[in-house]
């Protein structure tokens, strides 16, 4: 029940021994996160959580198979990581670094398409596979809310999103796999790209989308569920509902352009392409039960 990582997916994490690293590499294996090896320049031959730590990522791959990479590395040298870990063939990469320059994000989501490889972030929480794995920075509390099961959830929202999960677990739903897209104008990864990933997951029976005014991708998604690329039941709930029309918001991914961007678009958009939009997040799960998606 799970897409993009489980508990076999072997993870290198870059800047491990970071204090930021360190902590989340250890919470990581705690939640069952086979990591294998990490990397930061300069301090190879060092352990990390029992974790080895390696010069390189080619040092690494050395001695290690590796399918992911994790990222813990400051926003500037954020581009430079990226490249070297799809120079090694890593095509899984998420980077939780908050304000990326934009010029970069633009050069690493160029390059990863060109590769064909998945980068998720930056400016995310992560990825998590209840009960299997997780690649981020997600609280240690999170085992209490976030829960194995059969919905796939997509966010780009960072406050939103444990408030939303929480309320698709009460209704006794669970998590197939979290991916936290993230709020910048360039993530790595858009929703809609991620939806076959789902569609192909048989053990997926839904997604839930968690999204924000400005941006295209909930727009994005509605296209996907007209073009059939996505059959399975979709509920989305939308941040900004409440903002006042045209007022500029501070959010980097918030930025509305003419006729697509508001809620209302977004949620035109969605219910015109079949999907069901909730007015509010204990909504939820009462439109997954709806829309007939098993519990199990």
């Amino acid at each position: 029940m799970s897409i993009v990582i489980d508990q076999k997916t072997r993870v290198l994490i870059q800047g491990i021994t970071g204090k930021e690293g360190a902590y989340w590499t250890e919470h990581m294996i705690a939640l069952g996160t086979q990591v294998v090896a990490g990397v930061t320049p300069n301090k190879g031959g060092q352990t990390v959580c029992g974790v080895p730590v390696y010069n390189t990522v080619k040092d690494a791959l050395k001695h290690h198979s590796i399918d992911a990479a994790m990222l813990f590395v400051p926003p500037r040298l954020t581009k430079d990581a990226v490249f070297e870990t799809l120079a090694s063939n890593i095509k899984t990469i998420v980077t939780i670094a908050d304000g990326i320059p934009l010029h970069d994000m633009i050069a690493i989501r160029h390059h990863a398409l060109a590769q064909q490889a998945t980068v998720i972030g930056g400016n995310t929480s992560g990825i998590i596979s209840p009960e299997l794995a997780m690649m981020g920075s997600f609280p240690h509390w999170i085992d209490r809310v976030y829960k194995k099961g059969n919905i796939g959830i997509m966010t780009r929202s960072g406050s939103l999103t444990n408030e939303v999960t929480a309320m698709v677990v009460k209704q006794g739903y669970g998590a197939s796999t979290l991916i936290g897209v993230g709020g910048d104008p360039v993530p790595g990864t858009r929703f809609a790209e991620m939806l076959p990933l789902y569609e192909a997951d048989e053990e997926t029976k839904a997604v839930v989308i968690i999204g924000e005014l400005g941006g295209t991708m909930e727009e994005e998604v509605a296209d996907a569920i007209k073009q059939k690329i996505f059959t399975k039941p979709l509920v989305a709930f939308l941040g900004g509902r409440t903002a006042p029309k045209g007022q500029k918001m501070g959010h980097a991914g918030a930025i509305i352009t003419g006729g697509k961007g508001s809620v209302q678009d977004k949620i035109d958009a969605l219910e015109a392409a079949g999907a069901l939009v909730a007015k509010k997040p204990s909504q939820v799960g009462l439109l997954l039960e709806q829309l007939g998606v098993p519990k199990h």
